[in-house]
């Protein structure tokens, strides 16, 4: 495809200037990716307190990554059909409940069930955020700058995850890495309730129920699937039961959207190059990224005997790297085109995986921390911006909910099976050793993995993903 340039977006009339819009959608997306990792920290204090199962506590990550991935194509969808402006207050309103629930919880059970409708409010407010941008700012230079800055934002919500909840936890409580998301979001609700007006894409038709239903159990199914593999292995019924059950419905769902009058996700959308190409490069991407913080967070506690505190200070150059290199991204592409940025990110984060592969029981942060960081997360500040921007040019105005949700949910479910591949690729490595050594060379099999996984990444959008230009702005 030759042409992948935005179509002109339907006018919205706006009363409030687009700096509100920029910082409504940007503090919403902030909230959405910080709550991904910030509780990463604070699982330890949550054991204690709740007295939760090994097997528990693993799920107040899941519970939110499944429950964000599932539903994220059903919130997209509404964006679009039932108001940008009602699906964001909508998703934050029930986000910043379920943070109050989660931080009052006394049982395993509250906190999960907390978790789980907290990514349900993620899953519809992501979408809304991006299509607010894309509604509210014109095609060009300006369009290119905004999708910059959500990434940004996006990016440093995950990157100061590790910090903001060593913060909390360790000043006050691990109830606070919830809680701190009440007054942000209660703020948002008032900011945006007063200042956005409303705006939708598509007609009122209905949300396509059959395959939301097909879509959300097919993806937490699988997603399901993939967590248990790191307790029970590839092979083990556990794992390939849910797995297999995954697959199949999504199988039905397709053929349930080839069939239906009005598709929750229209086939044709994934039949334009920039669309299928951008998101299957997101999913790789993020496959690698998602897994970096971990296991570079857990390295520096359990390796180099870092506090969870300091292990938040040290990732903050790499928080800085994807921070800025995210906002420059805009200025070098209007240069070097979409598709060539997005490779040279590519590789430039692929380079960080293979230095940090080098790691050792005796590192120094410099070394093993600090500059191999600096290039996997600021090569994937560089890529996440064209990808993103590829993505959504190449929808329709009426789809450009779905397409905003269809990129969150390639860089969500590419993290979760990253993230489980890689453990079980370091689990092998370790065979249940806690020693030292052990575990470093099995994070440094996991990083090899990762670096061959951008390396074919890189491949792959060299020959897929179209060319596409932004003009240089005048000044």
């Amino acid at each position: 495809m030759a042409d992948v340039s935005t179509p002109t977006h339907i006018p919205v009339r706006r009363t409030s200037g687009t700096w509100a819009v920029v910082l409504a959608a940007c503090t919403g997306q902030f909230l959405v990716v910080l709550d991904v990792s910030v509780v990463n920290v604070a699982l330890p204090s949550m054991r204690t307190d709740l007295a939760l199962s090994a097997s528990a506590l693993q799920w107040v990550v899941n519970a939110y990554a499944i429950a964000f991935a599932g539903f994220m194509l059903l919130g997209g969808r509404a964006a679009d059909i039932y108001g940008r402006k009602r699906m964001f207050l909508i998703g934050l309103g029930v986000f910043t409940v379920a943070s109050l629930a989660g931080g009052l919880a006394q049982e395993g059970w509250q906190l999960l069930a907390a978790r789980a409708a907290q990514g349900l409010g993620a899953a519809v407010l992501s979408p809304a955020t991006l299509t607010l941008l894309t509604a509210a700012v014109p095609e060009g230079p300006a369009r290119t700058r905004a999708i910059g800055t959500w990434m940004a934002v996006g990016a440093g919500g995950g990157a100061a995850g590790g910090l903001i909840g060593g913060v909390l936890t360790d000043a006050l409580s691990w109830r606070w890495v919830l809680l701190i998301n009440v007054p942000i979001g209660a703020l948002v609700l008032v900011g945006a309730t007063l200042r956005l007006v409303e705006g939708r894409a598509g007609d009122r038709r209905r949300v396509d129920l059959p395959g939301a239903l097909l879509v959300t159990a097919g993806l937490a199914t699988v997603a399901y699937g993939i967590v248990q593999t790191e307790a029970e292995g590839w092979t083990a019924a556990a794992t390939l039961v849910p797995l297999l059950a995954g697959v199949a419905l999504l199988a039905v769902f397709v053929l349930v959207e080839a069939r239906t009058a009005a598709p929750l996700m229209p086939l044709r959308v994934l039949g334009v190059r920039a669309v299928s190409s951008a998101n299957v490069a997101m999913l790789l991407m993020g496959s690698a990224t998602f897994s970096m913080w971990y296991f570079v967070t857990v390295y520096a506690q359990s390796v180099l005997g870092y506090s969870p505190l300091q292990a938040g200070l040290a990732l903050i150059p790499t928080s800085a790297a994807v921070v800025l290199a995210s906002k420059l991204a805009p200025r070098i592409m209007v240069r070097t085109g979409a598709k060539c940025l997005a490779v040279i990110g590519v590789l430039v984060t692929a380079a960080g995986f293979g230095w940090q592969s080098t790691l050792g029981i005796d590192g120094s942060y410099l070394t093993t921390i600090c500059l191999p960081g600096i290039l996997m997360m600021g090569g994937a500040g560089l890529a996440s911006t064209p990808l993103a921007t590829l993505a959504t040019s190449g929808a329709e105005p009426e789809d450009a909910g779905l397409v905003s949700g269809l990129v969150n949910t390639s860089r969500t479910m590419g993290g979760a099976l990253g993230l489980a591949v890689l453990s079980t690729v370091a689990a092998s490595r370790t065979a249940g050793s806690g020693a030292a050594a052990d575990v470093t060379a099995g994070y440094a099999l996991a990083f090899r993995v990762a670096c061959a996984v951008l390396l074919a990444g890189a491949v792959i959008m060299l020959l897929w993903l179209p060319r596409h230009r932004t003009r240089v702005p005048q000044h």
